[in-house]
């Protein structure tokens, strides 16, 4: 007991705080997410993501390149699909030669030492911008899912390490796997978005994919296959058992801030790594206000990283992964 016992003996100096840090974030713990424009050596600015840029694949490349240079070991694409393209069953997603496969096939013949994630998903690339199919004012589970069958054997032909599958249709984990095994694709991993919450942080994302759903009398909610806010570990654990069972490799909680509960409830349940996604809204709001003064954007920024981290996740996706990896790196 205190005088004896001084906490603070401990926190007194520099070297010390990090001789006994518990909790350490590296580059190699961030997912780049890219969002990826048709083109040649065109950027668009992300509004209401600033800092962000949607990228053409000659650009792309450069920063894939860049990422792994500062120690990054994945990247996530995300495709920016022209509206011509789009149609109420997704079919520009089973093209080979989509932009996204395009994108994927350029970075692994430059041969950069990084992992490529792709996101298995209809929403880009459908008029009403779900992410399955839509039958009889509902997104059909099956018909969804023997489309997410195609889109992952055709982003496993271009070359993606990772499929992500963020649908949140019941029993696509096992479809998923399954058509990868069957067409000999024994080594693309499966990172589950296996608890997707449907959150009011995903505002800058739509509008940089400009998947934004459709809106009217006609609305369909994505809460009705996204999980609700209000409920928490139990329906969480009973979506990350079954996506394990089925072959995930990997299992994301998204978003990440506002869900450290469940990240930390889930890790110390399952045998296989937790992602946290800190999702675009997370972002933005920091760095509006780190751009507004009232917040230091890297002390911030890391301090939501170890949350991440310490809460369980062995890594996460953000936005602010080049960024913050310069920021690290300058520290050594």
């Amino acid at each position: 007991m205190y005088p004896t016992v001084r906490l603070r003996r401990a926190r007194n100096t520099e070297w010390i705080r990090d001789l006994l840090a518990e909790t350490i974030v590296l580059p190699q713990h961030f997912i780049q997410p890219f969002f990826v424009i048709d083109g040649i050596n065109k950027r668009e600015e992300v509004v209401t993501m600033p800092g962000v840029e949607r990228l053409s694949i000659d650009l792309l490349v450069e920063k894939a390149r860049e990422a792994s240079e500062l120690g990054i070991k994945l990247i996530a694409l995300f495709p920016v699909i022209d509206n011509s393209l789009k149609n109420d069953e997704g079919f520009e997603a089973f093209k080979e030669d989509n932009l996204i496969c395009r994108a994927v096939r350029a970075i692994k013949a430059e041969k950069i030492n990084i992992g490529v994630l792709c996101d298995v998903a209809l929403d880009p690339y459908t008029i009403h911008r779900h992410d399955g199919i839509v039958k009889d004012g509902d997104v059909h589970n099956e018909l969804t899912i023997e489309a997410l069958q195609k889109q992952t054997i055709t982003l496993a032909k271009a070359g993606a390490d990772i499929v992500a599958p963020s649908d949140m249709m019941d029993g696509r984990i096992g479809a998923i796997r399954k058509a990868l095994d069957l067409e000999g694709y024994f080594g693309v991993n499966i990172m589950s978005y296996a608890m997707k919450y449907n959150t009011n942080l995903y505002g800058p994302f739509r509008d940089a994919v400009k998947s934004t759903p459709t809106t009217g009398a006609q609305y369909l909610s994505k809460a009705t296959y996204q999980a609700d806010y209000r409920v928490g570990c139990k329906q969480a654990y009973r979506e990350v058992e079954l996506d394990v069972a089925e072959g995930a490799d990997m299992l994301i909680i998204k978003p990440a801030m506002f869900y450290l509960d469940i990240i930390n409830n889930i890790s110390n349940v399952v045998d296989v790594p937790v992602i946290a996604y800190q999702v675009s809204g997370e972002y933005a709001m920091i760095k509006y206000g780190a751009e507004q003064g009232f917040l230091n954007w890297e002390n911030t920024m890391m301090e939501a990283f170890v949350a991440f981290r310490r809460a369980g996740a062995t890594a996460v996706f953000t936005y602010a992964g080049m960024e913050m990896a310069k920021f690290l790196n300058n520290k050594k």
